[in-house]
């Protein structure tokens, strides 16, 4: 049965939903990723229901793999530092943006300004924190002196791009096409292949959630009238099994069964195939496709969605990261108690990007609409608009 719509959320409070709802999902699944739905229920004798502590306990500092990075205890990840990084280029600018804006804004921003590292737990440069996929980005850009629209190209695909993609979709609400072209741009700079791909199709789902009236459905269909190759039949195969859940618990096998066959890392997560993360026009990301089947089985609802992306594994942080920004920007609200706790752990106000990239979008939609305005004027004085007999 098709669910019915959100409330009726405004623009501020969709915009807000979905960047708070992005911070909590990425904290509640960082302390378990890379990790399977059976190692998560043997380490917490169930399954995952908030909000809990690092996975080696108090040893987080030296245990491996992780180390030295203290996840959990409702510490945000890379995840949410690249999208408010996204949103303090936003607000520079001022206006839609490109590969060259990444350039000029968000590579000096990740090289030069130290910043609260909730993991970390101290100021660092937010370089010094990001995966490899995304100090791509300066050792390319400003080392490499490479062409930001092409910068991308040679890097591991994975979802690095797409992560932090959500205030694409956001800026260019209620418009998933605009929203998918300007957030292919962007990620150029960052990613190549599916990788990229995700990016566009990410922000064009965000953009959709954001539509008066829009659904889970809704937003899965705008994402296959844009999506490319693999990653569109990696959506539709994932969606069309999410379809028969409504409980995350029976759906965390069969997604990961319907994602593996364009997932290029192979069914151990900390150990990829030879041929992991490589440019190819049959495969996708895993991160986007469960996200958006998680949202469906939640049908909408914030707190399943999340909760089914965190206790699927793998890369759960990631993947719940973009199921709280779909859920946010529908209007299911987030529980505040994880909210509140997230945002005094990790030391980060989750409410001034979605204020400051609130003020932006109305700015930028209004540029849109005198540019478009001046565009409609001149292709009608070229004669343009056909005459009525």
């Amino acid at each position: 049965m098709q669910p019915k719509p959100h409330q009726n959320a405004t623009l501020d409070e969709r915009i807000t939903g979905a960047l708070v709802g992005a911070a909590v999902g990425d904290a509640l699944g960082g302390p378990v990723e890379g990790y399977s739905p059976e190692q998560i229920l043997e380490r917490h004798g169930g399954r995952v229901h908030g909000i809990v502590g690092p996975w080696h306990g108090d040893d987080w500092r030296t245990a491996r793999p992780l180390a030295p990075y203290h996840k959990g205890d409702g510490h945000v990840t890379d995840d949410t530092l690249m999208t408010h990084a996204l949103i303090r280029v936003y607000a520079r600018v001022r206006d839609h943006l490109d590969a060259y804006a990444i350039a000029d804004h968000l590579v000096p921003d990740l090289m030069t300004e130290p910043r609260w590292i909730p993991e970390l737990e101290t100021e660092a440069l937010p370089l010094h924190r990001v995966f490899l996929a995304e100090k791509w980005l300066v050792t390319r850009i400003h080392y490499g002196h490479a062409d930001p629209r092409e910068a991308g190209t040679g890097n591991i695909v994975n979802c690095g791009a797409a992560m932090y993609m959500s205030p694409v979709g956001l800026v260019n609400a209620a418009n998933p096409r605009a929203a998918y072209a300007e957030a292919l741009d962007i990620a150029g700079a960052h990613q190549s292949s599916y990788g990229r791909e995700a990016a566009g199709v990410l922000a064009a789902a965000v953009a959709a959630a954001c539509s008066p009236g829009a659904t889970t459905d809704s937003v899965v269909s705008a994402c296959l009238s844009l999506a490319k190759d693999g990653t569109r039949t990696a959506i539709e195969r994932v969606c069309e099994e999410a379809s028969r859940h409504t409980d995350f618990e029976s759906a965390l096998a069969p997604l990961r069964e319907a994602v593996a066959p364009y997932d290029t890392v192979g069914p151990d997560y900390r150990a990829p195939s030879l041929g992991a993360r490589r440019p190819s026009r049959l495969h996708a990301i895993e991160e986007l496709p469960v996200a958006l089947g998680m949202l469906l089985v939640a049908r909408g609802d914030y707190r399943h969605a999340v909760l089914g992306a965190v206790n699927y594994g793998r890369d759960c942080d990631s993947i719940a990261t973009m199921a709280g920004a779909l859920a946010g920007a529908l209007g299911s609200p987030i529980p505040q108690d994880w909210a509140k706790t997230v945002a005094e752990a990790s030391r980060l106000d989750l409410w001034e990007p979605a204020t400051t990239l609130t003020a932006v979008t109305r700015e930028i939609f209004a540029r849109d609409t005198s540019r478009r305005r001046a565009h409609e004027e001149a292709f009608a004085s070229l004669g343009g608009p056909e005459c009525s007999a």
